[in-house]
């Protein structure tokens, strides 16, 4: 079984927490199922579970080189330059990352409200990039688009190779056999 889970703002990506934040236990009451791979507590969309070791391996596992798109909403109007470093490969402190797809896109369709709304400034546009990456260093779509001047103030994985968060609502899930 696979569970897709657009995840919200604010929830850790575990089933426990000594510190009463939110975990995937206040979402899905599935017993015996795990995450393959994570997402931040401040990032949303999609996060796949399952009960299958040998799947969630497969998912996690850096030598598949599963692809991540993600949009990120970024403080200014992000360049074509920075989307060609973006293509490119970033450095960062950890080295250069692998090229990414990526592309300026208009907000998207039928995006959910953030609980709390990210900081806005009067006199900063904000901007919409998607990403595609096929590596999954630590924070490593908002590190790249901060080393590109355009730095993340949401982010929202679409999806993780076929899987994604369409039709599904925001703190929902939906069951798939695998």
């Amino acid at each position: 079984m696979i569970i897709l889970f657009n995840k919200p703002f604010d929830v850790l990506c575990q089933f426990t927490d000594d510190q009463g934040r939110k975990t995937l236990a206040n979402f899905i009451k599935q017993n015996n199922v795990y995450a393959a791979g994570r997402l931040d507590r401040d990032s949303e969309g999609l996060l796949l579970l399952t009960d299958n070791g040998r799947l969630q391996h497969n998912i996690t596992d850096p030598k598949n080189k599963m692809p991540k798109t993600y949009w990120a909403q970024v403080e200014g109007e992000i360049d074509d330059a920075a989307i060609k470093l973006l293509q490119k490969g970033v450095t960062l402190k950890d080295g250069l990352t692998k090229p990414a797809k990526a592309k300026k896109i208009p907000q998207p369709e039928n995006l959910w409200p953030r609980q709390p709304p990210i900081r806005e400034r009067k006199n900063i546009p904000t901007s919409w990039v998607e990403l595609t990456i096929t590596e999954g260093r630590n924070r490593q779509v908002r590190r790249m688009t901060a080393a590109t001047g355009f730095p993340t103030l949401r982010l929202i994985r679409y999806s993780i190779g076929e899987w994604t968060i369409e039709n599904i609502i925001n703190g929902s899930y939906t069951t798939i056999e695998s």
